[in-house]
């Protein structure tokens, strides 16, 4: 009887580790999460907000907006004039990182997008930033200076 006992207790416990193998969640704890740029660069303040759920990044939103709160991705004059003279727009490169950040989970670099490289950087640090409060489950606004060095 001790034997049958030891045996099912033995592969209970490989069960459960296989089971918590499967469910590996990167640390990550549920809720949403915003790191905020510390100061406006050329009048627009970064920011990135991420959604958890199960332990999975399901939604990313990296924009920036101005000191009244209007949003840098509806500036349609802002887009023409960077389309035109770096070849990307808000709207696009916006999307393009915070896909990326969704796609590797936060595991996987971030690839920069030419005429965007300064916001690239903000992502960068602020993405960092994100993901640790999430970690931590720390709902509360991070504040990191993105200024470039």
């Amino acid at each position: 009887m001790k034997r049958i006992f030891s045996k099912i207790l033995i592969l209970l416990l490989l069960i459960m580790s296989l089971t918590a193998c499967g469910e590996e969640t990167n640390g990550l704890q549920d809720g949403y999460y915003t790191a905020q740029a510390a100061d406006f660069h050329f009048g627009w303040k970064e920011y990135i907000t991420i959604m958890v759920k199960g332990g999975k990044i399901v939604s990313v939103e990296y924009n920036a907006e101005n000191p009244s709160g209007f949003i840098k991705s509806w500036d349609n004059a802002y887009m023409q004039t960077m389309l035109h003279a770096n070849g990307t727009y808000p709207n696009e490169y916006t999307r393009y990182y915070a896909g990326q950040l969704l796609d590797g989970q936060g595991e996987m670099p971030i690839d920069a997008i030419s005429g965007a490289s300064s916001s690239w950087g903000s992502f960068q640090k602020l993405s960092v930033a994100v993901l640790e409060q999430a970690r931590l489950g720390d709902s509360s606004i991070v504040v990191v200076n993105t200024a470039e060095e």
